[in-house]
């Protein structure tokens, strides 16, 4: 077993954002002691060979970390491509990771969550990753933990193991029979209104997502993720010169970073659903918050 797992940061063209994530990273209290993996995706475009190349003159003054090693594309892959591929291989040498993008802020202690929840639900495969975002949740007052369960993964600063990942069908195999089962849908939509629309979009090459084909999988496999009561992520990818977010999803996944310096944590071991905890994460993904949320971004651009 590590003592600490190695972290992954996938970028691409916005070394502005990929440099303040490394900056919260090297804060982090653990990152001296973290090996560090960078995936740089290629160019789409002639446009955007500047950019990228900026980016990889940024990655290779980097510091601050156990060891840093650098993997440069030599074709665009596309964030879905290189996530799976990048993931892969790192796991074929370690046990478990722990995943960034280029937009994302750490708080100083989210390697010290990371890890302790990769140790501490190893080797309970009712578990199936990490989560370091959560939108703001309200605790009852006799809750004592420092995380809580949802049946859908976050792409937002997460973490996994091999026996894990390796098992995930790409692919989507079932998906046939799925796409004509109405009620595996919305057994599948539990966790959230826009799930078996994303996956039916995915399907027919309107997206390119990664992270979808993870949550499918976890909902066929009725496995669970660790969410963090307090977030350990805040993203600053949306606007404009955001590949995969927009403006208009800042207002609803708007969080606050923990700043209490914890660096111990009281892990649940009871892995299940918490009734009053599920219920405000489901909110943030139902079809009318969606559409409220949608509205002011008609209101406001």
């Amino acid at each position: 077993m590590a003592s600490t797992y190695p972290v992954i940061i996938f970028c691409f063209k916005r070394q502005d954002h990929l440099k303040q994530t490394i900056d919260c990273l090297k804060e982090n209290y653990l990152a001296p002691d973290t090996d560090l993996y960078i995936f740089s995706d290629a160019a789409r475009r002639l446009d955007e060979t500047a950019d990228v190349s900026d980016v990889r003159n940024y990655l290779r003054t980097v510091t601050g970390f156990k060891s840093v090693t650098i993997k440069e594309a030599v074709e665009n892959k596309g964030l879905a491509k290189s996530i799976i591929s990048g993931v892969t291989e790192v796991l074929e040498q370690h046990d478990a990771a722990i995943v960034l993008e280029d937009d994302l802020l750490t708080s100083k202690n989210f390697l010290n969550f990371m890890n302790q929840s990769l140790v501490h639900y190893q080797n309970n495969l009712k578990v199936f990753s990490v989560a370091g975002y959560t939108f703001p949740i309200r605790k009852p007052k006799d809750f004592q933990h420092d995380n809580y369960f949802t049946m859908r993964g976050s792409s937002w600063g997460w973490a996994t193991w091999r026996n894990r990942w390796e098992t995930v069908d790409w692919e989507v195999s079932d998906w046939k029979e799925f796409s004509n089962d109405k009620g595996a849908q919305r057994e599948f939509n539990r966790m959230g209104s826009d799930l078996s629309g994303m996956l039916a979009k995915q399907m027919d090459g309107k997206i390119s997502s990664w992270a979808i084909r993870w949550c499918y999988h976890q909902f066929k496999t009725s496995t669970y993720t660790v969410f963090p009561t307090v977030s350990k992520i805040q993203n600053i990818g949306f606007g404009s010169a955001a590949t995969h977010t927009s403006a208009v999803m800042q207002s609803r996944f708007a969080t606050v970073l923990d700043n209490s310096g914890k660096t111990d944590f009281n892990f649940n071991d009871k892995v299940s659903l918490q009734p009053d905890l599920i219920k405000q994460f489901i909110n943030r993904y139902s079809i009318l918050t969606r559409l409220k949320y949608k509205a002011m971004g008609y209101i406001f651009k």
